[in-house]
């Protein structure tokens, strides 16, 4: 049932079945901006601004889920189940692991390990394995290559912390994990509870082994490359 909820103030019809979601609201803003037509914001409750828009006459909407991964699955818990959003594609940010990944590559995560105890709430019997919806990767990479945009398919790390205190992640490195971010796993955990579709698109922002990093305003507005991808992919759905 569509309502409004404590963290989104958007009432019925006011987001479209595709969403894309940064974690920087400010990301959100600048999508809504720079690419959809007749933008209607519909949330800013805590500041974590939701559009709804226009993209080449379909309705695509944009808005932020935070950090973390109990942030975002606050924000794609309500989308998925209290107004009934289908697909979410999250457009992040990442830390390359890999020695083949760099500043400013695309992930898309096939698969999210992670440190985080998200799962307990299902109380499964073993380990759970968060994975994409076929549907939504299948096709981002048929546009990316389609553009012949960089990228690679492969596991990422969703961490719950940010400052780890025990350096650097040699050992996920060596198990071919590609770049580490705070959120795919609750996300796709989201989707499959709910029976929907999820993919975690990313643009690498530094690379931990060499130091190497963007300022926060080229994270802010400069992967372009990612959105225009996953907007082509919204429409496709």
């Amino acid at each position: 049932m569509n309502m409004t909820t404590p963290h989104n103030a958007a009432k019925p019809g006011d987001i479209a079945k595709t969403v894309l979601m940064p974690g920087d609201p400010l990301r959100a803003k600048f999508v809504a901006e720079t690419y959809l037509e007749d933008v209607k914001c519909y949330n800013e409750v805590r500041g974590m601004y939701g559009f709804t828009g226009l993209y080449k006459g379909k309705p695509v909407s944009v808005q932020g889920h935070g950090m973390g991964m109990p942030s975002i699955g606050i924000y794609t818990y309500e989308l998925y189940n209290m107004y009934d959003v289908d697909n979410i594609i999250r457009i992040g940010s990442a830390g390359a692991i890999h020695d083949d990944v760099k500043i400013m590559d695309m992930v898309f995560a096939m698969g999210a390990c992670t440190d985080s105890n998200y799962a307990y709430q299902y109380k499964l019997p073993g380990t759970y394995a968060p994975i994409a919806s076929w549907e939504l990767l299948s096709k981002a990479v048929q546009i990316a290559e389609a553009k012949g945009q960089r990228f690679l398919v492969g596991n990422v790390l969703s961490s719950d912390v940010f400052y780890n205190k025990y350096g650097r992640p040699d050992a996920w490195k060596e198990m071919g994990v590609l770049a580490v971010e705070m959120e795919a796993a609750a996300l796709y955990m989201n989707a499959v509870q709910a029976k929907k579709n999820a993919l975690c698109m990313l643009t690498i922002s530094d690379e931990i082994y060499t130091a190497q990093e963007l300022p926060a305003h080229d994270r802010q507005v400069g992967f372009r490359n990612m959105m225009e991808i996953a907007l082509e992919l919204a429409i496709s759905v």
